[in-house]
């Protein structure tokens, strides 16, 4: 089974965003798809290769106060 990623941006900056690639490819994050919705919010889906870094990167995001507004693991069932 993969595992997924989702996550809501309320505050996206493109540039802020295109500038951590490298970061989220070392946590085991690979976009694959990233939406806009109503004002600035952003949805992005990721594949998660390996959950662990990618937990540790949404906490070093999260105290850089440049993370996600909301995140949820899924599995593809």
């Amino acid at each position: 089974m993969s595992q997924q990623l989702l996550l809501r941006f309320d505050a996206f900056d493109q540039t802020r965003f295109d500038d951590d690639a490298e970061t989220r490819a070392a946590a085991g994050l690979t976009l694959l798809q990233l939406w806009t919705a109503e004002g600035a919010t952003r949805w992005a889906l990721f594949s998660v290769n390996d959950a662990a870094k990618a937990r540790n990167w949404l906490s070093e995001t999260g105290a850089l106060g440049h993370g996600p507004a909301e995140s949820h693991f899924l599995r593809t069932a």
